[in-house]
């Protein structure tokens, strides 16, 4: 991509600039994806250049997983800062006079990231309007996607007076991530797996994301909307989509994009009675909480996908804070076969049907588990898995962290990885069942995995976390 562009970073001196979007423009410059280019930071605070080059630094040096190096002078050279108080005249100013640095390069592109909360997110688009900052450029949109099918398409049509839906990139970093990527690659590109990839050979999936973080530092933001909104419409669905997309017509945004607006249309609306939600013990103890506050902190759903492939295979998805442990997994459990052939006591069918599962943290594994005779007489059979890490390639030095993925695809122009708003609007559409009428919440306790009536949800399957079985340690094999 050798188009030069102009990234503004709105809200650059928050969290998520500091931890992932600054680290990741870094990235991408050492990369050589990021030529001919100017970074332009703006938020509340009152930073000259010098100050915002010393603060981006300081990020880098304490999130990017590389020590910094020679590039870093002449990436430094691509900061400018514009404070909000100079205007929006101000912002407009500093973008056209860094187009005219530039333009000897060709024409000049622009990229203007909203790391902003949802509220303040059409204020700096209906800005962006007046200063006609919105013309050649695309429009990265943090989550949430509205909190309702009406908020929704309030959000959706106030973006759409200013940007083209080609304009506007909703992202999601799950979809940025390795993991994810490779369940399009192992589903497409393996004859092995493609055919079974159906009703008749899995028996239900599971989309599972417990998080042991808490709620101390965002519990007034999570007062509006909880577990479902921020997490399961913008992040599980999401991943849904890709497990049970048809094959598109080509590996490209729009038959990609239309393949995923399928499964949300053949999605049947939620049935609250498959649905359980929960709010740690101590939640309600935390500044900005409503002493009788609803909110749930966890919830675990039955998801049903009415179409020919999927028809009668649910699709359980879970996600919760403070529980017992963080990972981000998607499992694919297979039907078992008849077992009247092996003799009473061989093990079959002890530990569960086969399953294939992706890992979606950063480490990016598969694994695939079977039954396997164990050695010696007679014939009893033990659980066995072949797993594989990307870190055990040769090739992790060319990995993309996912936000740095998906800048990247912006920048290009490539929706892939991004939903749409009709997509946005038919999940809400699908989720007002459960909005309007939800099942009241149960406590848990922290360092658990959620109420009890999960167990009742899945039965007679069982959560595939905890793992009986831990990773493979690669380094543990190397002699």
């Amino acid at each position: 991509m050798e188009q030069p562009h102009v990234i503004v970073l709105f809200g650059a001196t928050g969290d998520l600039a500091r931890r992932k979007l600054l680290p990741g423009l870094l990235h991408l410059f050492r990369a050589q994806l990021l030529k001919h280019s100017r970074i332009i930071g703006t938020s509340l605070d009152e930073l000259d250049d010098e100050q915002f080059v010393k603060l981006v630094r300081e990020a880098c040096e304490e999130f990017s997983p590389e020590e910094l190096d020679d590039c870093w002078p002449e990436f430094a050279k691509m900061l400018s800062y514009v404070p909000q108080s100079a205007g929006s005249r101000g912002l407009a100013e500093a973008v056209r006079t860094q187009e005219r640095e530039l333009e000897p390069h060709g024409e000049v592109a622009r990229l203007h990231y909203l790391s902003v909360p949802p509220k303040a997110a059409l204020a700096v688009v209906h800005q962006l309007a007046e200063e006609g900052l919105a013309e050649r450029s695309r429009v990265v949109m943090e989550k949430p996607f509205g909190t309702d099918l009406e908020s929704a398409k309030y959000l959706n049509a106030q973006l759409h007076e200013v940007f083209d839906e080609s304009q506007i990139f909703r992202i999601d970093h799950f979809l940025g991530k390795e993991a994810a990527l490779n369940i399009l690659a192992f589903r497409f590109a393996n004859g092995l797996f493609e055919p079974i990839w159906n009703r008749n050979f899995i028996d239900h999936v599971q989309i599972d994301v417990p998080e042991t973080l808490g709620l101390e530092t965002r519990a007034e933001f999570y007062e509006q909307t909880g577990a479902f909104r921020d997490m399961v419409v913008t992040h599980l669905f999401q991943v849904l989509a890709f497990v049970a997309m048809e094959p598109p017509t080509a590996l490209e945004q729009g038959p990609i994009g239309e393949e995923k607006s399928k499964v949300f249309r053949s999605m049947r609306p939620l049935d609250t009675t498959a649905v359980v939600r929960g709010q740690y013990v101590g939640y309600r103890d935390l500044k900005g909480v409503a002493e009788e506050s609803d909110t749930e902190t966890f919830i675990a759903l039955k998801v049903e996908i009415d179409n020919w492939r999927w028809a009668g295979v649910p699709f359980y998805l879970r996600t919760g804070k403070k529980m017992a442990e963080s990972a981000r997994i998607i499992s694919i459990a297979f039907k078992e076969p008849p077992r009247t052939m092996f003799p009473h006591g061989s093990g079959v069918g002890l530990h569960g049907p086969d399953h294939l599962t992706f890992d979606l943290a950063d480490e990016s594994r598969m694994s695939l588990s079977f039954y396997g005779k164990k050695p010696g007489t007679g014939l009893k059979v033990e659980k066995l898995s072949m797993q594989f890490a990307m870190h055990e390639t040769k090739k992790t030095e060319q990995l993309l962290e996912a936000y740095e993925r998906l800048i990247h695809d912006a920048m290009r122009g490539d929706h892939t990885l991004f939903t749409n708003s009709v997509g946005i609007e038919t999940l809400w559409e699908r989720s007002m069942p459960l909005l309007q009428d939800p099942p009241p919440v149960r406590s848990y306790r922290p360092g658990t995995w959620g109420p009890n009536q999960i167990h009742q949800l899945i039965a007679p399957a069982a959560w595939r976390l905890p793992f009986e079985r831990t990773w493979r340690d690669p380094d543990a094999y190397q002699a």
